[in-house]
């Protein structure tokens, strides 16, 4: 039978060369974050909206220009159609209307009041005026 040789006396001395226990760098993330403020920040991401491409060039063809206030009121408008079990939604804010999928967070299309012509909306199964 072969031994093999094993330059560590105790678990303890391979725990610590190997995930460095005591060292900062266990504690925080390559970048000096810790664990809890990476999480929280990716959690925080996955709450913005996303506008998909059909959606960011209604927004400039059509000069939607939205203002820090609006688009906290539509992001909160998305979570409330979500905290409902809404999958598509139309959410209202001001004068505008935004056709938005909430399981994945994306504005599909965009449009002004007076661009909703007959003022009916198809393929969303809820709607929030934000």
């Amino acid at each position: 039978m072969t031994r093999i040789a094993n330059p560590h006396a105790s678990i303890e001395q391979m725990t610590n060369e190997y995930l460095k226990v005591g060292s900062s760098r266990a504690a925080t993330g390559e970048n000096g974050l810790s664990f809890e403020e990476i999480l929280s920040g990716k959690a925080s991401e996955s709450d913005k909206l996303k506008f998909s491409k059909h959606a960011s060039e209604r927004l400039s063809t059509r000069s939607i220009d939205l203002t820090e206030e609006m688009s906290k009121r539509l992001q909160e408008g998305v979570k409330r159609a979500g905290e409902k079990g809404i999958k598509d939604s139309l959410v209202v804010v001001d004068s505008y209307a935004f056709i938005v999928n909430v399981p994945n967070k994306t504005v599909v299309t965009a449009m002004d009041q007076g661009e909703t012509g007959d003022h009916i909306f198809t393929n969303i199964d809820g709607a929030v005026i934000a």
